[in-house]
């Protein structure tokens, strides 16, 4: 069977254990290897610093605490994520509404469908590759020509 994500390692973070089974086989159905899960922000966290993963399926409430800090760190890693939840998209603070999120019951095509846009190769903007140069020692010239810096 050829599943569409094998091998790629996904992060659940879920403190409701029977609906972290059920995530757990479908992304299994997809091919994935699953992390976790981890069921409260903490553990999360300490997940986040021990294992390697490529994305991250996150509840939004757990146990009564919000999982925005879970979602910071990823963020600010550049690790993709998405929150899985009851409520409404309107529901969280704005500053998050601009991350995928799937509505419980979701089906596991809505995950597949979700995670590929997640995982999807991404072209690179202008500005990432002026700091990859930036990186190396190198300047962007205005109209995409390098130059070496004088040393």
């Amino acid at each position: 069977m050829n599943a569409p994500f094998s091998g790629r390692r996904v992060l659940v973070v879920e403190d409701e254990m029977i609906v972290a089974w059920l995530l757990q086989d479908m992304l299994a159905d997809l091919g994935c290897v699953v992390v976790g899960p981890a069921a409260s922000i903490n553990e999360a966290l300490v997940m986040i610093d021990a294992e390697a993963f490529d994305v991250a399926v996150l509840d939004v409430n757990l146990n009564g605490k919000m999982s925005y800090p879970i979602a910071d760190v990823l963020a600010s890693r550049g690790v993709p994520f998405l929150f899985s939840t009851g409520y409404d998209k309107d529901r969280l603070l704005e500053a998050y509404r601009i991350f995928p999120v799937l509505q419980k019951p979701f089906h596991r095509s809505e995950l597949g469908n979700t995670l590929a846009q997640l995982l999807a190769p991404k072209e690179p903007t202008r500005e990432s590759v002026i700091a990859g140069l930036e990186i190396r020692g190198e300047t962007a010239a205005v109209g995409g020509a390098r130059s070496a810096e004088p040393t």
